[in-house]
């Protein structure tokens, strides 16, 4: 029975010097459980494994109840059957689907990936045959007893209810769709599972060529790159001021901007207040026209189970667990969308609903009920995704969570080329790095360009994650050959500025702070040549280009100055230049093109 057993230590039996034990039996050993109060013998007294076995052990098979499939619940329980051969496993998943690439939904409803069966990476009956799980698809838990340590189980279509005993189990429901409450919400499509993804490409088929996303979102920017795709007219509606909310609006805008040129109609500020048969209507009066609707507003973690099983839950609605994963109830675990973890950053906790963090808890709680050293570690949330050509990426904080809670921080923005400028087909990117200015930590960044963005954050994640110092991005020896990067990778360069700014080598100002500087008498130049200065400057903007900055003081007042140029890297050099003469001065962090992203982010709607 469950709890009258206690699995003696691998490790012991292995360390026994005992020359009778012999490697042949220590595996048939691991698969048994010693009775209460039998101690293991010093000898096997000649005995045959099997005799000594079945006179003083007893087989236990522990049984373990997944609930719920895809990332976080497939990974725990395919690692407790690696861990455990003799471990009666059941997956109980709501849906038809246990495993499948719910991040791959969007690709599937643009006609990127043709076949829906691409989507399913594993069936049932694939599970059984390699892991012998038991896996149920369209069956629901109608309850959790913990006190008998019993699920109830039913098919979704009703029937029978089956009672499950279970020694540990796991959690993870994942989190619903949100959808407004508004009239006609009905009419709306979610992009959540597969038969959510066939729905989609089912209306595509039959409905006129006009669409609205509600939300912009990751999620909600892949649905609408992919709808484009398959020739319809898209307009995305994103009731906050910007799209991509976990970027800083001047990077934000860049995304946007990549959206408009695509012919992707979008609208901020606003949110839907009815949905009709022919589109929607806005909260300033607007109608849009869309005759397919897709709802992309966010998530919530499911815990309706956890509720009725009175599990502790945590401040934002998601299950509360401690390092290990472990709720409330010593013998459940949950992991995945539905959690509730610790922050990186803050005394907080936060819900990341990423596929790649549920996998890595799932794992590490499969590692912890087979009694091996685990613990989950903080999420820093680094997310990437592609809209057309342009990709986007963060990890950490952004400005606006750091200032809401008041934690000190310092900016290094750079516009590198993501390899050699001199080898064909080079492109630009856009990166911001926040850092601590005491211990110089990294709290966040972000990264939006073309190819070699996903590269550079996830080295920035895992800077970050490994609590490197910005400056030591510096010293990183990262792979280069011209196709693939700089001498100065983007990310040492950032570590170059980063020491700049943390140890006072270089003062900068951001665009938000030009007013102000403005207002007090400083004066604006622009170091960059007559011909970029001619094709947009700031204005109040003085012309005294890098090259000739020495002699054009002779004409200038003496300061203080605000310098810039295209990216920050003349203006530094122009900045140094001035100190070095006695003159006060500051570099715009970023240079123009920043400028340029900031204020255009500011003029868009609110």
């Amino acid at each position: 029975m469950r709890g009258m057993h206690r699995q003696y230590p691998a490790q012991t039996v292995r360390n026994n010097p005992n020359p009778l034990l012999s490697p042949a039996a220590i595996p048939v050993l691991d698969r048994w459980v010693l009775r209460d109060n039998c101690p293991l013998p010093d000898t096997l007294g000649g005995m045959h494994e099997s005799d000594h076995a079945a006179s003083s052990l007893v087989e236990t098979r522990r049984h373990i109840i997944v609930i719920g499939g895809v990332a976080g619940g497939m990974s725990a329980a395919t690692r407790l059957r690696r861990l455990d051969a003799r471990a009666i496993i059941t997956v109980i998943e709501r849906s038809g689907h246990v495993s499948y690439a719910n991040c791959g939904l969007p690709y599937f409803v643009g006609s990127i990936i043709k076949d829906e069966e691409d989507l399913l990476l594993q069936t049932p009956e694939r599970l059984h045959a390699r892991f012998r799980l038991d896996v149920r698809v369209n069956t629901e838990v109608t309850e959790i007893d913990r006190e008998r340590h019993q699920v109830h189980i039913r098919p979704t279509t009703g029937g029978t209810v089956e009672v499950l005993e279970y020694d540990k189990l796991v959690l993870s429901p994942g989190a619903m769709p949100l959808r407004p409450d508004i009239p006609g919400s009905e009419r709306m499509r979610v992009l959540r599972s597969v038969e959510d993804a066939a729905l989609i490409v089912n209306d595509i088929a039959r409905i006129p060529r006009t669409a609205v996303v509600v939300g912009a979102g990751f999620v909600g920017l892949e649905a609408a790159e992919n709808l484009a795709r398959r020739q319809m007219v898209v307009t995305v509606v994103e009731a906050g001021v910007q799209v991509l909310p976990a970027l800083d609006p001047e990077l934000a805008i860049l995304v946007e901007e990549e959206l408009v040129r695509n012919g992707i109609s979008v609208v901020t500020g606003a949110s839907v207040t009815e949905v009709h048969e022919w589109g929607v209507i806005l909260t300033d009066g607007r109608m849009i026209e869309g005759e397919l609707v897709v709802a992309s507003v966010g998530v919530r973690p499911d815990t309706t189970l956890a509720r009725s099983a009175n599990l502790a839950l945590g401040p934002h609605g998601g299950i509360a667990v401690d390092e290990a994963n472990k709720t409330s109830d010593p013998d459940i675990y949950a992991v995945g969308d539905v959690v509730e973890k610790p922050d990186f950053i803050g005394d907080t906790t936060s819900l990341v609903p990423l596929a790649n963090v549920a996998n890595r808890q799932g794992r590490r709680v499969a590692d912890h009920i087979c009694g091996l050293p685990s613990r989950t570690s903080p999420s820093i949330g680094t997310a990437i995704v592609r809209v057309f050509n342009c990709v986007a990426a963060t990890t950490g904080w952004n400005e606006r969570r750091l200032r809401a809670i008041g934690r000190p921080y310092r900016v290094v923005r750079a516009h590198p080329m993501n390899h050699a400028g001199y080898y064909p087909g080079a492109e630009s990117m856009s990166l911001k790095l926040l850092f601590d200015p005491n211990d110089g930590l990294i709290l966040g960044a972000q990264v939006v360009g073309g190819a070699g963005v996903d590269k550079r954050i996830d080295i920035l994640a895992t800077a970050m994650s490994a609590g490197i110092p910005v400056e030591a991005l510096a010293d990183l020896e990262l792979a280069y050959a011209p196709p693939f990067s700089s001498a100065k990778d983007p990310i040492n360069m950032l570590g170059y500025m980063a020491e700049n700014i943390r140890f006072g080598e270089c003062e900068v100002v951001e665009p938000g702070e030009l007013p102000e500087l403005l207002e007090d008498g400083w004066t604006l130049l622009d170091v960059r040549t007559p011909e970029e200065h001619r094709l947009g400057s700031i204005p109040g903007s003085v012309l005294a280009p890098v090259d000739g900055l020495r002699e054009a003081l002779n004409t200038l007042n003496d300061g203080p100055f605000v310098v810039y140029c295209a990216v920050g890297q003349r203006g530094h050099v122009a900045t140094t230049l001035l100190h070095g003469l006695g003159y006060k001065a500051r570099n715009l962090n970023g240079g123009y093109r920043t400028y340029m992203a900031h204020t255009t982010a500011e003029r868009s709607p609110a």
